[in-house]
C-alpha cells in the first residue's frame, strides 16, 4: 500500500483551497458595503478599497522582484576569476 502524499498537495485539496479563498475574498467585499470606512483621504472610502490597493501593491511587489533580480543577476561564472 503506497502512503497517500501530503493534505496540501492533493488536487482536491488544492481546489478547495481556491474555492475557499475567493469565497471568503468575496464576502469581505460584500461586507465593506454595510460598514462605514472612516477614511483619511477620499480614495480610502472607495467601495472595495482594501482589496483592490491590496491586489496592486502585490502585483507591483513581485514586477519590483522581477526586476531587482534582473538588475542584481550576475553571470554563472561570477566566482570563478
Amino acid at each position: 500500500m503506497s502512503p497517500q502524499p501530503h493534505w496540501l498537495v492533493r488536487p482536491k485539496s488544492i481546489r478547495l483551497l481556491w474555492v475557499g479563498g475567493i469565497a471568503l475574498l468575496a464576502l469581505f467585499v460584500a461586507l465593506g458595503a454595510f460598514i462605514h470606512p472612516h477614511a483619511t483621504f477620499g480614495v480610502e472610502g472607495s467601495f472595495g478599497f482594501n482589496a483592490w490597493y491590496g491586489f496592486a501593491t502585490c502585483a507591483a511587489m513581485v514586477v519590483g522582484a522581477k526586476v531587482l533580480g534582473w538588475v542584481l543577476k550576475r553571470k554563472d561564472d561570477y566566482y570563478e576569476l
